[in-house]
């Protein structure tokens, strides 16, 4: 009898085909398990490519870029160059699978129905859901298209709306996923008013997926309005076949979304209408191939078809287990990115210059403390070459004020706070060193993004070991600011924005 109990417990409970795929999706959109264990973000070559899920690029484990944030910051850059990868990367994933991604591979997508698993009472759709599934449309023009263009062609800043004030997976996976790691508690102070708005917000859609199914996806969701637009004609997909179909609606009916059709905009091609339909008239397909029947229909095949058949679906299987277990080796151990954040410092730096380029500090300004990055400590001498040709040795700057910038074009508070750099370094020029460092990860090209600029202070594109953010002890968070004194001595290292009272008063204490 307990036997009994326990296989009828197992046969409903047990991961449907669909979980496993979601759960497997999520593992590979997320490849770079360590990232929470070293709560940084992974910034490896992959990261220029795009998953077709909604899943965020500062997530610690994320291994690839999302194509929401990829859409918004190219449509913010789309004064210096086109975004022809995000648009083609977005038609290949519409036509291909529509919003089939919703339904099998999104990783929030998958959160969302796990939240509404949760036994309480459940909001059923009706007129006032089907109206509301037309908001997402609203948001995706108003905060991932509109916002983004603005201050990319009237500020020149990359502002992606969407990101800065919705996304429920960015405040998730992005932010609390660096904040959980205590490595990162200097982030806390870099928390303000946006952090506690999103925050707010995902509270709110989190209730609201509990109670509401996939509230998000349904209402708020850019990346799946834009799947929807594709759904009358991608490749995979539900298919109904119209000579079994006796319009009894209860395909419709039984959908948690709020289709009008099995198919439309707001089908997610999950394929649970197939249990319901009493014809057996709907199917999954890709194209002509058929990836799921409903089981009451029968299958004309000989025993040795269905040998085939199961053999092949073993091979897939194996194939995707393979290419998840490359995706965790090479993002954990194996990538070239993660093997120059395990070299040491010195090993960059002996790599990247030669020891003729030493040049002795200024007796004056000699310093006995030791080498590090840490306030008190005496910084680590590099050379690095600069944008505009020349070379920025830090062993020449003994005697002035150094101000070390870490920064990126992608990065909307570093590029509003670099005027202020620009603005101190003419006022105390000849007493002030400066360097702002692009981050090794190149979105746009920083020298064509500068030309225009009219700013002043030495660029430099960080190199591929990442010299000078293995020395200044840089994240991924950025910006980040070091000031060093006369005698090249850490007065200030950390994460975050700074002001122009801020730089004033560090400009100060470095002169006492």
């Amino acid at each position: 009898m307990d036997d009994q109990v326990k296989a009828t417990w197992w046969q409903t409970q047990r991961p449907t085909a669909r979980r496993m795929i979601q759960l497997y999706s999520a593992l590979l959109h997320n490849a770079h398990v360590k990232g929470f264990i070293d709560g940084e973000i992974y910034q490896g070559k992959a990261k220029y490519a795009c998953v077709p899920g909604l899943n965020c690029y500062s997530c610690p484990a994320a291994a690839a870029a999302c194509p929401l944030g990829a859409l918004q910051n190219a449509l913010a850059s789309s004064g210096h160059r086109a975004g022809w990868y995000i648009f083609g990367i977005l038609l290949l994933f519409g036509t291909v699978l529509g919003r089939t991604i919703c339904g099998w591979l999104c990783p929030f997508g998958m959160i969302q129905e796990l939240l509404h698993r949760l036994p309480t009472f459940k909001i059923r759709k009706n007129r006032a859901t089907r109206l509301f599934s037309y908001l997402k449309y609203a948001v995706l023009v108003i905060f991932a298209v509109a916002i983004p263009l603005w201050y990319g062609l009237q500020h020149d800043i990359p502002y992606p709306g969407f990101c800065k004030y919705i996304c429920p997976a960015g405040t998730l996976e992005g932010a609390m996923g660096l904040l959980a790691n205590p490595g990162n508690s200097d982030l806390f102070s870099m928390l303000g008013i946006f952090f506690t708005r999103k925050f707010v917000i995902l509270l709110i859609i989190v209730l609201a997926c509990i109670f509401c199914y996939r509230s998000f996806c349904r209402f708020l969701c850019p990346l799946g309005a834009v799947y929807g637009l594709f759904n009358r004609f991608c490749l995979v997909g539900v298919k109904v076949d119209q000579e079994r179909c006796n319009g009894c609606g209860a395909c419709v009916r039984s959908c948690g979304m709020d289709v009008k059709h099995v198919g439309d905009h707001e089908c997610i091609h999950c394929a649970r209408c197939m249990d319901v339909c009493r014809q057996s008239a709907i199917s999954l397909k890709a194209g002509k191939y058929t990836l799921k029947a409903p089981e009451s229909v029968p299958r004309e095949e000989t025993e040795e078809t269905e040998k085939k058949r199961m053999g092949t679906g073993r091979i897939a299987w194996g194939i995707a287990l393979a290419v998840l277990c490359f995706a965790l080796v090479w993002f954990n151990v194996l990538d070239p990115a993660e093997e120059n954040a395990k070299k040491p410092a010195d090993a960059i730096r002996s790599a990247a210059q030669s020891a003729d380029n030493a040049v002795p500090a200024e007796e004056n300004f000699e310093s006995s403390a030791p080498v590090g990055y840490e306030v008190g400590m005496q910084l680590e001498d590099f050379t690095i070459e600069c944008l505009d040709g020349s070379t920025f040795h830090l062993a020449d700057t003994r005697g002035k004020v150094v101000f070390l910038n870490l920064w990126a074009t992608y990065c909307t508070p570093c590029v509003q706070e670099l005027p202020h750099f620009d603005a101190l370094y003419h006022e105390h020029e000849g007493d002030v060193a400066m360097l702002a460092v692009h981050s090794s990860m190149v979105v746009d090209d920083p020298a064509e993004y500068l030309a225009d600029k009219g700013w002043t202070i030495p660029f430099a594109l960080d190199t591929d070991g990442d010299l000078v953010w293995n020395i200044v002890n840089g994240s991924s968070t950025l910006p980040q600011t070091i000031v060093l004194n006369r005698r090249g001595e850490v007065i200030y290292n950390q994460k975050g924005t700074v002001t122009p009272e801020m730089l004033a008063a560090f400009y100060e204490q470095a002169t006492e």
